[in-house]
This record gives C-alpha cells, sequence and structure tokens, in this order.
C-alpha cells in the first residue's frame, strides 16, 4: 500500500483532493469507511482533541489501523488540531499518521518556533509522519454559527499571505499548509458560507512547495470547493456537516422508535445520514 504522502502527491498530480471527515465516535467511522471502500478511494480520518478525548487517542489508532489492516485498504489518521507540542508528541507517539499543529492563536514567531519543534520531533520518529501547520484564522469549532467567528476576517488584506507562507513554510519543514483563504470553522445557519477567495490559494499554491488544505468546508458550495481544488488544495475537511447529519437522523430514529434501547437498532439511521454526506463530498473532491 502506498503511503499517506504518496496518495496526496498523487491528489495533486491528478487535480483532485483526498477527503478528510472528523470522528467522534465508531458509527461515524463506519458511514464513512462504508463509502470509501465502495467508491475505492483512500480518506483521511481526523481526531480533534475533543474527539480524540472522548474516543481515547490510542483508541482512535487502533480502529482505523483495524480497517486498514484488514480490508488492506488506503485509510489513514491525523490527529486535526493539535494545540500544543505535547499533544503533538503524544499523538506521534501513539501511531497517527498525521498531526496539524494548531498555532493560530499565537503570534507569527511563536507559531513558526513551535511548529518547527513538531516537525523535527515527528522527523526524530517517523520521517514518513505528516506534519501540518495553520497560517491565519479561521475560528475554532465545528458547529453550526449565527455569524462568522469572533476574530475571523474574510476579506483579502486578512487573509494568509503568500509570501508569509512561504517563509513560514521554509523556516519550519512542514509537509502541507492550511492557510485563510475566507473559509471558516464550522458552518453559518442557512447553509451557505461566504464565498473562498480562489485568487489567494492560487498565489499561495504558486508560491509554495507543499500541498495546501482546505479546512472548514462545511457549508461551502460544491462549485467553490472544486475551484480551490483546482486553484491548488489536495485536502479537504468536512466535519460540521457530518455532526448535523448525525443529530438530526439520531433524534428522529429516537422519535420513531421511542421504546427501542438497543443502540445498533436506532443508530443505523445515523451511519445512513454519514454515509449521504460522504458520498456526496466525496464526489465532489474527486470530479466524479
Amino acid at each position: 500500500m502506498k503511503t499517506l504522502r504518496q496518495y496526496i502527491q498523487e491528489a495533486e498530480e491528478k487535480g483532485i483532493a483526498i477527503g478528510h471527515f472528523n470522528i467522534s465516535n465508531l458509527e461515524t467511522l463506519r458511514g464513512i469507511f462504508n463509502v470509501v471502500k465502495k467508491l475505492g478511494l483512500p480518506v483521511i480520518i481526523g481526531t480533534a482533541e475533543g474527539e480524540r478525548k472522548f474516543i481515547g487517542t490510542k483508541q482512535a489508532v487502533a480502529l482505523v489501523k483495524s480497517l486498514r489492516d484488514e480490508y488492506n485498504y488506503p485509510i489513514f489518521l491525523n490527529a486535526d488540531h493539535t494545540k500544543t507540542v505535547e499533544g503533538v508528541k503524544e499523538v506521534i507517539d501513539a501511531g497517527y499518521d498525521a498531526v496539524i499543529f494548531d498555532g493560530t492563536d499565537l503570534s507569527y514567531e511563536e507559531n513558526l518556533r513551535l511548529t518547527k519543534e513538531c516537525v523535527e520531533y515527528a522527523r526524530s520518529v517517523n520521517p514518513e509522519i505528516i506534519v501540518e501547520a495553520e497560517l491565519g484564522f479561521i475560528g475554532a469549532s465545528s458547529k453550526v454559527l449565527d455569524k462568522i467567528p469572533e476574530g475571523v476576517k474574510i476579506t483579502e488584506e486578512f487573509l494568509t499571505k503568500p509570501e508569509e507562507a512561504v517563509k513560514f513554510v521554509e523556516a519550519t519543514g512542514i509537509d502541507m499548509l492550511a492557510p485563510a483563504v475566507g473559509n471558516i470553522h464550522g458552518m453559518l445557519k442557512g447553509g451557505i458560507d461566504p464565498a473562498l477567495n480562489i485568487w489567494v490559494v492560487k498565489k499561495i499554491n504558486d508560491a509554495v512547495s507543499i500541498p495546501l488544505v482546505l479546512h472548514g468546508a462545511s457549508g461551502n458550495s460544491a462549485e467553490d470547493i472544486q475551484a480551490a481544488i483546482k486553484a491548488g488544495m489536495s485536502v479537504v475537511h468536512v466535519n460540521t456537516e457530518i455532526r448535523v447529519a448525525f443529530r438530526k437522523a439520531l433524534e428522529e430514529s429516537l422519535s420513531n422508535k421511542p421504546e427501542e434501547v438497543s443502540p445498533y437498532k436506532y443508530m443505523d439511521k445515523c451511519i445512513e445520514a454519514v454515509e449521504k454526506v460522504v458520498e456526496e463530498k466525496m464526489k465532489i473532491f474527486n470530479f466524479l
């Protein structure tokens, strides 16, 4: 089986993107895997700090690895939005395939310094581990929003600057970069988020020599996402839309089966709801 790094490189060359979907439980993982296996496409499973606390860091590794080994399938695990160097070291030691150090709450200089430390540690453990960093603030929570998160500004002057991205990449040695290009974490009520700045995506992609990652794609239109992929995004993150679909299906299932106490008899609809979202997104990311 090829490595995650090789699959991302292939996506770059083909002008498509690998789907990255976060999980909080086994049902969500099962729904994601059912779809990608049917489509024959690689996938990245993400667990951010809160999700890892709920599932268990080592347990998430075991779940994903069990699917990869049993089916000989390219399913990989990423530690999403990891805020500390200690947290990065923990997931690397646990066996994650990739990790994102999220230093967007820090100054540029401090973000750079700590990101470099994370890269150096990853290289010392396993050079194949992919280290991603974020440059530019796009919010911090995967949930339905009444308005654009406080501190997020999506006009061009506040987005990631290509020249700043080049310096950051060269100084840290990261493998992938998640820039601020008008994207936001979470999704706005009403369904459609503001349009991405495709021109900025292209300028950053032309300037740096590593793959770009689009975070916060929940709520973005298919046309916007595909334009961003064509401009240089090689991995696309979706979380909130899955959470919304899962909860809605769970509420409906419990309402329809008020006496049922066996989880597998009322959570089957949750898996189906996840499958529907993931299949739609994977077809968008792969231009199917």
